[in-house]
């Protein structure tokens, strides 16, 4: 398996050329194309996604340890099929609407200033999770582990505080609404 280190890849579209399977480390991917390409089984260590479109790529058991994506379009994505051990991820500006994250440990994950329309947090562990500024009108939380996160500046979600655990999250006053929404009361 090959090994890349330190590398900057910049507008390669990788969707045309594929992307050689291999460990990659401390490398950063700026201006690529991404989707639909198959990633599966590559390692990404310490690497930052910026301003790429990892759309409906493949990551099957694909690891992502310490990885950054900033001004990404990953519509569409399954995480919930990357590798699980030493995940850890942060997402700024990015837009997942679509994406799963079904079942996954995600714990102390930023999702700061995201699009996350219909996203599949089911059964997640979310703990200490940021989601600063973002929208998730229409994402599913269900026996999702959610203590601690940090709901105060998102906008849009609905969260059923009877099948998910929220013990210290945080909320603003204006988010009330989303964890009463099932309800139908009126918050004025």
């Amino acid at each position: 398996m090959q090994y890349f280190d330190d590398r900057v890849f910049d507008k390669i579209d990788f969707s045309a050329q594929e992307l050689q399977k291999g460990n990659y480390e401390n490398c950063v991917f700026r201006n690529c194309q991404f989707s639909n390409s198959d990633l599966s089984a590559v390692n990404f260590s310490t690497c930052v996604f910026d301003h790429c479109d990892l759309s409906l790529s493949k990551i099957i058991n694909t690891q992502f340890s310490e990885v950054s994506f900033i001004f990404c379009k990953l519509l569409g994505v399954h995480f919930d099929n990357c590798n699980p051990f030493l995940l850890s991820m942060n997402f700024a500006d990015c837009s997942l609407n679509l994406s799963s994250f079904y079942k996954l440990k995600l714990k102390k994950t930023k999702f700061i200033n995201c699009i996350l329309q219909e996203v599949d947090f089911v059964e997640s562990d979310l703990t200490e999770t940021v989601f600063d500024g973002s929208d998730l009108q229409g994402a599913l939380f269900e026996n999702s582990n959610l203590n601690k996160a940090d709901f105060r500046t998102a906008v849009n979600f609905c969260i059923d505080p009877e099948t998910n655990n929220l013990k210290k999250a945080r909320f603003s006053r204006d988010g009330l609404s989303g964890l009463l929404y099932k309800y139908d009361i009126k918050i004025e």
